[in-house]
């Protein structure tokens, strides 16, 4: 038997909170087809309209009509507060050419998406699908008619390219993606039709919406890029092109040509589509085959163009936003600048938004597989990471660095969160720190006053962070280098550039690492608290070892081993009861563990000009969820008095 999900009445809707009533597709900001929309409104949608800046190319003969660049079935997207106007450029600032902001974030359109609630897996492309009782295969229907923003069709091909030439190529792909892998055994995905897809797994998955929800990108315009690969191009055609690119090998080229943030020549499904890049700035223009539309017919997006400022500082940005010169910022805004901002709203023509920031804790992850084999030690001793955790002062980080709007959290998934348990060791006890420390039998200090190791070294850490994309800033580490000076040990702090960062802290390079966690929908990326991947930050060789089935890295044993089989339990688990009671095993082990340590939760601020509207009040601040992607930024749009 095959349980199928209609969508009209979101009877299949995944809800990650629990069981959640059958309510009409509006609660979540759409419908998946206008019949839909019909039925459940009453109300009918007998034309479509475009933007005036289509309207020119169609009369000039540079673009068809909008009734053949819209799918057969578009998708309705309900406006948060009002149809919008046409027009105008939405300025934003981002910190790198590549950054997730310039499509990824706000041209969010996987195969299934996140509802405007932050926890329902609703209808994208795929405008409905079917999964089999034992939770094995998933069919997906997807939307007839979606075109690439060059006009050609979008069809189940594009997605076949994307598994066949891309996941099975290893040089493309070394490592089969663990989360399209069960047991040890990669997906087979199959077309049925030219809008039929069907993914067929040996035993259940029980994570693969929510896992699609996130990951955006599982197809690849055919068309377009099999030019690129050598299943389709001649071996002395692709060698000429490789070498005019100036890259040794044709995956290089194609990885290039296959970048969103990077070429402009590549045809998308995204609102906007990339136009011009330079040093200082990205601009990006409406897609004419956009397939989305609101009530009244209009095809979206609303806005015309997003120009993004590619600023390396931080505080230019900050700066930027409280002059009024970014009309939406809810990234590296530095809660340092909180009463600045408020201060400066009237002048800079803007409100300031305090959104739920589920992974908005700074983060300390203590690495269990640290090269230095004394300091490895230590690390491995739950007593130590305690005494850190108890030196911390996180009332006063808050007051001075929150301004009391925070408050005291471990690195543990988000109250909203289905998974959310309280946290340990979270009181300011350094008395209690400092006997936990001799308890270990670091008694011997030098004249400084620093604990000396047991090879007789002076106990001296470095803390290598990330700071800057979530508004936390270097303030706060450098209080908690003086807690832990109190307790007598020594902490050198180095702020790096995102590449270095990760490339050190994948690279099992760093002894602590300073950064944020997820704190919502941990399960579908779950390298904060289980080490699946190398950018498990507080285990990464444990995270290689798990990715590559055994074959690199370093197998963990005890209660870190065990993370690892409740997550291959969790993954397989179709029962929602029993999936939340795994991964509250699982988190409940990390409340007890203490491999990452979490400093102060605090609100995540979004800076938005008082006439961009359709813009959510209550928004979520989340990777997972990439906002403000799943608040459909499609339906944005500048009041016009």
């Amino acid at each position: 038997m095959i349980r199928k999900l209609t969508m009209l009445l979101l009877s299949g809707a995944i809800c990650l909170m629990g069981i959640i009533p059958v309510l009409a597709q509006s609660q979540y900001g759409q419908y998946a087809t206008i019949g839909e929309y019909e039925k459940a409104t009453g109300n009918k949608i007998k034309k479509f309209n475009e933007a005036p800046m289509l309207r020119v190319k169609v009369a000039a003969g540079e673009l068809p009509p909008v009734e053949e660049r819209l799918p057969e079935e578009p998708m309705v997207v309900e406006p948060v507060e009002e149809i919008g106007q046409y027009g105008g450029t939405l300025h934003q600032a981002t910190s790198s050419p590549t950054s997730s902001l310039i499509n990824r974030r706000t041209g969010y359109e996987p195969l299934v998406r996140w509802a405007r609630d932050g926890r329902t897996v609703i209808p994208n492309i795929a405008k409905n699908w079917e999964i089999s009782d034992d939770g094995k295969t998933y069919t997906f229907y997807l939307r007839k008619g979606i075109k690439w923003s060059d006009g050609k069709p979008f069809t189940a091909d594009d997605i076949m390219f994307w598994y066949q030439d891309v996941l099975l190529n290893k040089e493309l792909t070394p490592v089969f993606p663990p989360w399209l892998t069960i047991r040890g055994e990669p997906v087979k995905i199959e077309k049925i039709d030219d809008y039929t897809v069907k993914f067929n797994f040996t035993a259940s998955h029980g994570l693969l919406l929510e896992y699609l929800a996130f990951h955006e990108e599982i197809f690849y315009p055919k068309h377009y890029l099999k030019r690129f690969h050598p299943r389709y191009t001649a071996q002395e055609e692709m060698t000429k092109m490789v070498k005019e690119s100036g890259f040794e090998f044709w995956y290089q080229l194609f990885g290039e040509k296959a970048n969103v943030a990077l070429n402009p020549e590549l045809p998308v499904i995204k609102a906007w589509v990339l136009k011009t890049k330079s040093p200082t700035q990205v601009i990006l223009e409406r897609n004419p085959y956009y397939w989305k539309i609101d009530p009244a017919g209009n095809q979206l997006p609303y806005i015309d163009r997003r120009m993004l400022y590619l600023i390396a500082d931080a505080e230019v940005i900050n700066m930027k936003a409280m002059s009024g010169e970014l009309d939406f910022q809810s990234l590296f805004l530095g809660f340092q600048n909180y009463t600045l901002f408020m201060k400066n709203r009237e002048q800079g023509n803007y409100r300031v938004l305090k959104w739920i920031n589920p992974p908005g804790i700074p983060t300390i992850y203590i690495n269990q597989n640290c090269k230095d084999p004394v300091l490895r030690k230590l690390f491995e001793d739950r007593r130590f990471r305690i005494a850190l955790s108890l030196a911390i002062n996180r009332e006063e980080i808050n007051e001075i660095v929150y301004f009391g709007i925070g408050e005291p959290a471990q690195a543990l998934p988000h109250r909203m969160d289905p998974y959310y348990q309280e946290g340990k060791y979270l009181e300011y006890d350094p008395k209690r720190a400092n006997e936990l420390l001799n308890e270990i039998g670091l008694t011997e200090r030098d004249k400084e006053g620093y604990r000396l190791r047991p090879d007789g070294k002076p106990l001296s850490l470095v803390a290598e962070l990330l700071v800057g994309e979530a508004g936390e800033t270097i303030d706060m580490w450098e209080l908690v280098k003086s807690y832990w000076k109190e307790i007598g040990v020594k902490v050198d702090l180095k702020v790096q550039a995102p590449p270095l960062w990760v490339s050190r802290a994948t690279g099992n390079e760093q002894q602590i690492a300073g950064y944020l966690i997820a704190g919502i929908h941990w399960a579908i990326n779950p390298v904060g608290y289980v080490p699946t991947q190398s950018t498990t930050y507080w285990a990464p060789l444990y995270g290689i070892w798990y990715a590559t089935g055994g074959k690199s890295g370093e197998e963990p044993t005890g209660d870190i081993r065990k993370l690892q089989e409740l997550y291959d339990k969790m993954k397989e688990t179709v029962n929602e009861e029993e999936k939340l009671k795994i991964g509250r095993e699982i988190i409940s082990l990390h409340v007890n563990n203490l491999w990452v340590i979490g400093l102060v939760r605090a609100p995540g601020l979004c800076i938005v000009k008082n006439n961009l509207r359709n813009v959510a009040e209550n928004g979520i601040q989340s990777w997972r969820l990439k906002t403000p992607g799943y608040l459909n930024v499609e339906q944005f749009f500048f009041k016009q008095k």
